[in-house]
């Protein structure tokens, strides 16, 4: 009976060395977030791909949603 346990024991602790590498997918580049998802469920003042409108949309939300000094006023 000890030996059955001892190999139950030994066969448990061993199952964990066939474990398999988690590395990273590094085949899918992320797309910069300007270009948009393709779905028409964005800001309607905002075109999807347009760099400058992403940046001045950015820009007005940081100043007018996020600035606790402008929103006091």
């Amino acid at each position: 009976m000890m030996r059955i346990l001892f190999a139950m024991a030994m066969l448990a602790a061993l199952s964990a060395c066939g474990e398999k590498p988690q590395a990273l997918q590094t085949s899918k580049q992320d797309a910069s977030a300007y270009t948009g998802t393709g779905k028409a469920f964005a800001s309607k003042d905002w075109k999807q791909g347009d760099k400058a409108s992403w940046e001045s949309h950015l820009k007005a939300r940081n100043q007018y949603g996020q600035n606790d000094y402008t929103r006091m006023n």
